[in-house]
């Protein structure tokens, strides 16, 4: 006999939880989370994207759900400080950067989880903001995404800190004495103010030390890079788990210019030089890395949104594009120089393509030492590369057969 339903079994299903991702910074930063949402509403997920308004128009072209905090002129001064790039004062220009809008992206957190359940993916650095949202609403949930190894703290090998590699030898009690001593001079005295301030100024207890908190506020961690680029250390928090560079799939509607086209069809496959696409203080490096050139007899493609970095006039040997889709070119380019942001790293390792990477600060230093040990490539900091030693490390990288400098590319059969 068939039974007629209860109300227990009419109640309807509990809704999906929507999925904020929560992202700031330059293109680099962006990108790997509006990978993560399309790959996310493919497998029909309720996603909601919460980026600066400087990115407003990229992300618009993309079709997915988003809300847009802060203003241009706040992207803009941040971008515009020399110190952004400056491996000790960089951390302070960003978060300084964000404070204004500290607020506002509270607010819009809240009113997510509201609405329903609700998962924060959070770029690492605006982790402290969205543990600030869930403590007026307990049932947000929060998911560090980390773009870097790097933003990972550890006292294991490799430890690289900025520019300082620490070698093996070094004890443990030693590297957990570093990071307290650069918490207590460096880290915490430019960042937690601010912080604490804002946590104050919603009734809440300060905390003691920004990048402890930043890492133990998730309810999870996910690693956006692959364990055989970054093996898990034993002091990552115990929920992170593993995945894979957010790499889009190869798109054949993705073209290059006319311009850039008929440049690649007419000589050698060049070498490209990138410092990232939010650095706009990269003159004296396209100043040197064309003497490099013209000194190796080699052809250049210079990429950056800001072109009055670039020496005038450039030789009909070296273009500049403002944008370039990567997957599209560096499979045509010979080498690829660049700043050693992780997308940016990820992609020339999809390529093939061996790398020089200049750091500058942040993950870079730390990105730049990995590729180095996998054969990948070299690391010359930016602030020594000259136009002598960006000569000598591009002419030995490009006097490696390219079987020693390729990652298989089953390496990449996993990405989203």
């Amino acid at each position: 006999m068939h039974a007629e339903p209860n109300a227990d079994t009419q109640r309807a299903a509990p809704p999906a939880p929507l999925i904020a991702l929560l992202t700031f910074g330059t293109g680099g930063d962006l990108q790997p989370f509006l990978t993560l949402a399309e790959g996310l509403q493919r497998r029909g997920r309720r996603t909601l994207l919460i980026v600066p308004k400087f990115h407003e128009e990229r992300v618009q072209g993309t079709g997915l759900a988003y809300l847009p905090f802060g203003t241009h002129e706040q992207s803009q001064s941040v971008l515009a400080d020399p110190d952004l790039w400056d491996e000790r004062k960089g951390f302070g220009v960003v978060w300084r950067g964000v404070l204004p809008s500290v607020d506002a992206l509270q607010d819009l957190l809240v009113s997510a989880a509201g609405a329903g359940p609700c998962i924060v993916v959070s770029h690492p650095f605006l982790v402290p903001v969205a543990a600030m949202a869930r403590e007026q609403s307990p049932a947000l949930r929060i998911v560090g995404a980390y773009l870097a190894p790097s933003s990972l703290r550890t006292v294991h090998d490799p430890l690289t800190i900025g520019s300082l590699n620490l070698p093996s030898w070094v004890p443990v009690a030693w590297r957990r004495a570093l990071w307290r001593l650069i918490d207590r001079r460096w880290i915490d005295p430019d960042l937690l103010p601010g912080l604490n301030a804002a946590r104050a100024g919603r009734g809440l207890e300060a905390v003691p030390s920004f990048l402890d908190h930043m890492q133990s506020a998730c309810d999870a961690s996910i690693g956006l890079f692959p364990s055989w680029f970054a093996h898990r250390q034993p002091d990552w928090p115990l929920t992170f788990h593993e995945g894979q560079f957010p790499l889009r799939p190869p798109s054949r509607s993705l073209r290059l210019s006319a311009e850039l086209e008929s440049f690649l069809a007419a000589g050698e496959a060049p070498i490209v030089l990138t410092p990232g696409t939010g650095h706009r203080h990269a003159a004296r490096l396209f100043r040197d890395a064309l003497s490099a050139l013209r000194a190796l007899g080699r052809r250049g493609l210079f990429i950056t949104p800001y072109p009055e970095q670039l020496p005038a006039p450039l030789p009909p040997e070296v273009l500049w594009q403002s944008h370039v889709p990567f997957d599209a070119l560096l499979p045509r380019a010979a080498m690829l120089v660049h700043h050693g942001g992780i997308g940016t790293t990820a992609e020339a390792l999809r390529a093939g393509i061996p790398q020089l990477i200049l750091p500058f600060a942040f993950d870079q230093f730390d990105n730049g030492q990995r590729i180095q040990r996998l054969g990948a490539g070299l690391v010359v900091p930016a602030s020594r590369a000259s136009s002598r030693r960006l000569r000598q490390a591009i002419g030995a990288l490009l006097a490696r057969p390219l079987a020693e400098r390729r990652v298989p590319s089953s390496f990449f059969s996993q990405c989203i």
